[in-house]
């Protein structure tokens, strides 16, 4: 039951969101400007940290010329607290040793730059689980285009079917382009419903993961059979 198994990090194996909300309010507040609410940061997410950023200066009307200072900024502030209050989703660490033990080879293919991805898998002792590690810096693309989560398959050993896991309409546009099978976790960062994201089966419980994987091996396998008349 062995696949290669790809993950995007913020929403599916990690819950973030305070302390990208905690960065962004520390750039607003050196640019004297109220917090906002962390819900509201909620739906700026999903793209990476500079359309984040670009989503909160657009709402707060900051000149967009200020793009690229301020993402380094709100990076700073992101980098010195990254792991000040973000946690590791229930039954994270459980899914991941059993895949392993199934033999499955693990990634992630994340929008997150890969210097602060690397450093909150190693500070949440996630890190050891991956062989291979794409950030959104780490190629001249990033999700939803396919070639990102094609070089993070790319860069793992090929045992068996690929599979991507994700939680947002980013990650299901980025399968659906890729024609992979997707894991659509529910309780991460989306702003739609499960049944308008296109997905192969979607959990709420990430104790679930082993079995549909293989599950989903084994409906791969089925259709790969060759007929009989």
């Amino acid at each position: 039951m062995t696949a290669v198994v790809v993950f995007d990090l913020d929403g599916t194996l990690i819950d973030s969101l305070a302390d990208l909300a905690a960065a962004a309010n520390r750039m607003l507040s050196d640019q004297r400007l109220p917090a906002l609410p962390q819900e509201t940061i909620r739906g700026f997410v999903g793209n990476g940290l500079p359309k984040l950023v670009e989503r909160v200066m657009t709402h707060c009307a900051l000149d967009p010329e200020r793009h690229s200072e301020l993402t380094q900024l709100t990076l700073t502030h992101y980098n010195a607290g990254a792991c000040d209050r973000t946690t590791v989703y229930p039954g994270v660490v459980g899914a991941l040793d059993e895949l392993r033990k199934m033999g499955c080879v693990l990634g992630i293919c994340t929008n997150k730059p890969e210097a602060p991805a690397r450093h909150v898998l190693s500070e949440l002792n996630l890190l050891t689980y991956f062989d291979a590690v794409l950030g959104g810096d780490t190629l001249e693309t990033r999700k939803p285009d396919p070639a990102h989560l094609h070089a993070s398959f790319d860069a793992l050993p090929s045992v068996g079917p690929r599979l991507f896991v994700g939680d947002s309409e980013v990650d299901a546009e980025t399968a659906q382009r890729a024609q992979v099978p997707f894991l659509l976790f529910e309780r991460g960062y989306r702003k739609s419903p499960v049944s308008a994201l296109p997905h192969t089966l979607s959990y709420d419980n990430s104790a679930a993961l082993p079995d549909l994987v293989r599950q989903i091996v084994q409906d791969e396998a089925l259709q790969a059979r060759p007929q009989k008349d």
